[in-house]
């Protein structure tokens, strides 16, 4: 399923440029065609990564749905970290959706 719209908290993963494969966590959307993403790991929630909408494959899914959540302002990297791990580890162990 392919969604359009970015919103804050939305799980995605990177296609295009050097870090093609990896999963982050959209922060904030500044404008139509460009949003702000981490990870938890090489991408801190305090310095996030500037993205274009093109180059990434948004999911349907919400970090809420592991854990963690970037509305309130609790979330830190660390949680961020854990639950994009644990999406990975139950799309790999299912099998049926693509990450990328």
């Amino acid at each position: 399923m392919n969604v359009k719209t970015p919103q804050q908290g939305m799980i995605c993963a990177s296609v295009r440029g050097r870090d093609s494969g990896s999963i982050y966590v959209v922060c904030s959307v500044e404008d139509a065609r460009t949003v702000l993403v981490a990870d938890g790991v090489r991408r801190k929630l305090s310095c996030p990564k500037r993205k274009n909408v093109k180059h990434l494959a948004l999911t349907p899914h919400n970090l809420s749905e592991y854990g963690a959540d970037l509305s309130n302002g609790t979330a830190g990297d660390c949680a961020v970290a854990y639950a994009l791990k644990q999406y990975a580890a139950a799309k790999n162990s299912v099998g049926g959706e693509q990450i990328v």
